[in-house]
């Protein structure tokens, strides 16, 4: 399965597009405009897992660097302060990593 089983291709490039320049990801504005934030919790379990490249079960924060590029290949990759600041708002128990959990977050938010 790929994202874009999921996801729409034109809502997946509308929020690449919102956050090209550096320093302009909000985590939640990308769930929102990708159309993650409609989706039901199994569906982004699935979206988590195919998020997680490691298959850790967890999404690490060198992972996390590269998380729009998860979406599209030639994407940029997140600066340190946009890791932090998305690590730090999905990390709830403080472990230096987002569990699925975590990503739920973003759809209540």
């Amino acid at each position: 399965m790929s994202l874009t089983d999921l996801l729409s291709p034109s809502d997946i490039a509308a929020a690449l597009r919102d956050c090209q320049a550096p320093d302009s990801f909000s985590p939640k504005k990308f769930f929102q405009i990708s159309g993650m934030s409609k989706k039901s919790s199994s569906q982004l379990k699935e979206i988590f897992r195919i998020l997680d490249n490691d298959q850790s079960g967890f999404i690490e924060e060198d992972e996390l660097k590269y998380f729009l590029q998860r979406f599209e290949g030639g994407a940029r990759v997140l600066t340190s302060s946009e890791t932090k600041t998305f690590l730090a708002a999905a990390d709830h128990d403080g472990d230096g990593k987002i569990g699925a959990e975590g990503i739920n977050y973003f759809k209540y938010r």
